[in-house]
């Protein structure tokens, strides 16, 4: 048993509900097959998007969408994917499975899917390849209220009034993919870039440096100290590798206890490296006026078998759920900095949300998490004090308990949890400091076998269910979380 202490009058900041990001890249079939089937797809869909997706996707709530990547945004050039298609250029994908693109989903076609999402657009813009012209022309086509080329150009294409955008990545990696720039090169860059990122009409632009990859300190030092003041927030990327070993990282299903531990063992270093990026950003920005973006994390195995390798398709299983809670609570206890999280990536591709199959689709356990979880979006966090048990495997121990809190602007209490644990469960005694609680619910996501997922003959085999023998009693709430579960408590005062 462990004793927690959940202090409900204590404000610790909001959390931003755009750490419940999410990303999507022209990568494998997250766009195209994914979330884009086209106009004359016989799987139903709006003006292209497919149907099945796009209702799975409206019910999360997503606030923010980035596109179009990852390491296709530093080759991408955007004046190819507007226009009538028949006279779009058709691309190489050169980065993922060397695939051709013919450029169907562009500019337009993304801005329409946030639309009907109800989701703020994040684009990435080319600084690998691109020029300073291009990217500065990009911002003007999508937001320029008035008389100018870009604008005409977009009205001539379909739409007169422009768009709202307000994030905006300058560049993507360019530590690696993104032009294997030094860091003190990409701070020059990212300022000469940045400035032409404009503000036109009434649309103000927060501006996204490309940040470090895991503990490259020495570029979070260098921007930081170089543009810091030039930027509204810095990208932070981390992939969590059962292995560690980037040529062999371990298989999405079928693994043993050992590759269970071990990855979640690796997902829990996300808060090693958001303390330390955090102090380097706190010495030259204390007042945290610059938001810590980690716009590219979740697990990455090796693809499924008889898979595109170009692709990263991969399954998700109830592995999957604990790094996507585990996470979530972390990020929501780093407010402060951090500002925004986008997982890998949406549709088909890495730790996604959905699965697609021709005119088949599945959620994932990661959905589930992230659809119980988003209760916690524009919350107020609220003081959590207790002591993990440990959990330990061989001769490593790792924390067992994972927490979160919150308070919804309608005044309801939630506490998100996770066992990591994938053999033994854990009573949990929870003591409410200044609430007048009333009642409480829940809902709990766990199955018997740690390696259950989801497929398109039982797509329902891992989904939540009424997370039964919850008590609350006198402001002394009592639950059990079995081996290798996620849940999330709502509590009425």
């Amino acid at each position: 048993m462990v004793g927690v202490t959940l202090k409900a009058n204590s404000d610790q900041g909001l959390i931003n509900r755009n750490i419940y990001g999410h990303f999507s890249e022209h990568l494998g079939r997250c766009i195209y097959e994914g979330i884009w089937v086209g106009e004359d797809s016989p799987i139903p869909n709006t003006e292209g998007i497919r149907n099945d997706v796009l209702a799975a996707l409206q019910k999360l709530n997503i606030p923010v969408l980035r596109w179009p990547g990852g390491c296709f945004a530093d080759e991408y050039h955007w004046k190819d994917g507007v226009g009538p298609k028949s006279e779009r250029a058709r691309m190489i994908n050169t980065n993922w499975g060397g695939v051709e693109e013919n450029n169907h989903f562009g500019t337009h076609e993304f801005l329409r899917l946030c639309e009907l999402l109800g989701t703020e657009p994040y684009i990435s813009g080319n600084v690998g390849s691109g020029t300073v012209h291009e990217m500065q022309q990009w911002v003007e086509y999508i937001t320029f209220n008035g008389e100018s080329p870009m604008a005409n150009w977009r009205k001539d294409n379909g739409r007169d009034k422009p768009w709202k955008l307000t994030y905006f990545g300058v560049g993507n990696e360019n530590w690696g993919c993104g032009g294997n720039m030094r860091a003190e090169y990409y701070a020059d860059e990212y300022r000469r870039y940045a400035t032409y990122v404009r503000n036109y009409s009434d649309n103000q632009i927060y501006k996204i440096a490309c940040g470090p990859n895991e503990d490259n300190y020495h570029w979070t030092e260098v921007l930081m100290r170089e543009a810091g003041q030039h930027m509204n927030g810095l990208s932070l990327h981390y992939y969590t590798l059962p292995t560690g070993v980037w040529n062999d990282k371990g298989e999405s299903t079928g693994f043993d206890d050992l590759a269970w531990f071990q990855t979640l063992k690796r997902t829990l270093r996300m808060e090693e490296l958001i303390v330390k990026h955090s102090e380097i950003m706190d010495k030259y920005d204390p007042d945290c006026k610059v938001g810590l973006i980690i716009d590219e994390w979740g697990t990455w195995y090796n693809v499924e078998p008889g898979t595109n390798p170009g692709f990263l398709y991969q399954q998700n299983t109830m592995r999957d759920a604990l790094v996507a809670g585990i996470n979530l609570n972390l990020f929501n206890r780093y407010n402060k900095r951090v500002q925004m999280a986008n997982l890998a990536q949406i549709v088909n591709v890495l730790q996604a949300l959905v699965l697609t199959e021709g005119e088949r689709m599945l959620l994932t356990p990661t959905y589930h998490v992230f659809d119980m979880y988003q209760v916690h979006m524009d919350a107020q966090r609220l003081e959590l004090n207790y002591e993990s048990p440990g959990y330990t495997l061989g001769e490593d121990t790792i924390p067992q308990l994972s927490l979160s809190a919150s308070r919804s602007k309608d005044g309801v209490i939630h506490v998100t949890a996770c066992n990591l644990s994938h053999t033994d469960e854990l009573e949990v005694v929870c003591q409410l400091e200044a609430a007048e609680s009333s009642s409480v619910s829940g809902r709990i996501l766990h199955h018997a076998d740690f390696g259950a997922f989801n497929t398109f003959e039982d797509p329902n085999r891992v989904e939540p269910t009424d997370w039964k023998g919850v008590t609350l009693v006198n402001q002394e709430l009592r639950f059990v979380l079995p081996p290798a579960s996620v849940g999330v408590l709502a509590i009425q005062e």
